[in-house]
């Protein structure tokens, strides 16, 4: 009796401290804000909800990672406008390029398993298509390890994806140039360089394939996904059946819906994954579980071991690393027509966040979510820049006030600069858009929402006659 009330006990200390951290948790929710802080000046503070109705993001979704264990899951907003389907923690979103350290489980999995090697020729191992041999792979040859770190010399960035009535090419036509994509080849020689390729992914696709026998879809639902325990995750293009009803739709810059509500994408490896927040974090956890020794998981710890290490500039086999010991982190960030999200962990702690946004412009979004919840649990990882400015009476204000004109792609447009309530103002033609600065020197100034840097120029009589924009744009003063 003794043991059970201990256990009862116990269980319900659990539930508490549970729901006192996720009280606390939402603190991060309403602590979004610009990265400058202005000693002196008020911090603005915005929650989640306001930040997505400014950049236009319909829908976002979380999930926080803390000490192994998945703390905080909440989504945000719509997933489908036309339908008014809100965001839950169920809702799928196109992963993008987090597809990547996914699909590298798939060929790390057949390394593991003595059926291909990590740096061996894989032309030894496509059948059915070949990289074409020419005068770079003469000196060096096209390994997994370069594909999966992005120094194999392969070409194709990224794909743009198919709406819901176009053709879907086979991998072996986009490999061929026969998609939306031109031909995937070899311009470079292998391991000289680092370059990001979507396109090396695909024949890592390929290769999965000709291995196994099946499909990448197929082998992540039968062989991938399962010991993981993703439930939720899906390499299916185009989407079918349950998984389709609970697909989060595509949001432009503007905010609106993308024609067929989001973009295909056969080129499965590099861009097709759709998921949760709540799977990758799973993913995360796997893989820091493997690290620390506590689980032998779908990889062996040494294999992991060469995921977490960089092979070139910062990629690791599958993942971008950061930093370095205890403080080492892996993740990836995802960008497809209207989709935008953001995987980071820890490698040697249980901590990690996955954000996930069915918007072009979620990347606004995700810094201020990762930066608020960095200083929540002091990761360290985003930190806010912290300035002092100067006090500069109205009369001092007055030289930069006037009209200013700049050139993008030999295209002119002007501006106007005047004092408002003791601060300089910026104001466009034809916009809304306002920038009030904050004065750091008697010619610097900043905008402490965006970060961006002013500096007027004078001449030799002290009065200006341009500025330079953030270091690196040229304006003139017109009058």
């Amino acid at each position: 009796m003794c043991k059970i009330i201990i256990f009862i006990v116990f269980i319900f200390a659990s539930i508490n401290s549970y729901s006192q951290e996720l009280k606390d948790i939402t603190w991060i929710e309403n602590n979004l804000g610009n990265k400058i802080q202005v000693e002196g000046e008020t911090i603005k503070t915005f929650s989640i909800l306001q930040r997505m109705k400014e950049y236009k993001i319909p829908g976002v979704s979380i999930a926080i990672v803390k000490d192994g264990q998945i703390v905080y899951v909440k989504g945000f907003g719509i997933a489908n406008s036309n339908s008014k389907t809100e965001v839950t923690v169920n809702t799928l979103f196109q992963a993008a390029s987090i597809s990547k350290p996914l699909a590298a489980l798939a060929a790390l999995k057949l390394v593991e398993q003595g059926k291909i090697e990590l740096d061996r020729d894989v032309n030894t191992y496509l059948k059915t298509w070949k990289i074409p041999e020419n005068k770079y792979t003469s000196e060096e040859k096209v390994t997994l390890r370069r594909l999966l770190s992005h120094s194999a010399g392969i070409t194709v960035h990224g794909f743009p994806g198919y709406n819901q009535k176009e053709n879907f090419p086979t991998t072996i036509d986009v490999l061929n140039g026969k998609g939306k994509s031109p031909s995937v080849i070899v311009d470079t020689i292998p391991g000289s360089t680092w370059r990001y390729s979507g396109g090396g992914y695909t024949i890592l696709q390929q290769i999965v394939k000709e291995i196994s026998g099946m499909e990448l879809n197929e082998y992540m639902e039968k062989v991938i996904f399962p010991e993981i325990g993703l439930n939720e995750s899906t390499f299916q293009q185009p989407l079918k059946g349950v998984k389709l009803s609970l697909a989060s739709c595509a949001y432009n810059e503007k905010g609106k819906l993308y024609e067929g509500n989001w973009h295909n994408y056969p080129e499965t490896a590099a861009a097709g994954l759709w998921t949760t927040p709540s799977d990758l974090a799973k993913y995360c956890i796997h893989i820091q579980n493997i690290q620390s020794g506590k689980i032998k998981g779908i990889l062996s710890k040494e294999l992991v071991f060469q995921m977490l290490t960089r092979q070139k500039n910062n990629s690791g086999l599958g993942l971008g690393l950061g930093r370095n010991g205890d403080s080492l982190l892996f993740g990836h960030d995802g960008k497809n027509a209207g989709f935008t999200n953001l995987l980071l962990a820890f490698a040697n702690k249980g901590d990690a966040i996955v954000i996930m946004t069915n918007g072009d412009n979620g990347s606004l979004i995700i810094e201020e979510i990762l930066r608020a919840a960095s200083t929540f649990y002091g990761w360290n990882i985003r930190n806010y820049i912290k300035l002092k400015s100067i006090f500069l009476e109205e009369k001092d204000l007055t030289k930069f006030t006037g009209k200013y004109s700049y050139e993008i792609s030999g295209k002119t447009y002007f501006f106007k600069s005047k004092i408002r309530k003791g601060k300089i103002v910026f104001s466009f033609r034809g916009k809304n858009e306002q920038i009030q600065l904050t004065p750091l020197g008697i010619t610097e100034f900043i905008d402490s929402e965006e970060g961006t840097t002013i500096d007027f120029k004078l001449n030799d009589k002290g009065e200006v006659v341009g500025l330079d924009w953030d270091k690196q744009w040229k304006v003139t003063k017109i009058n």
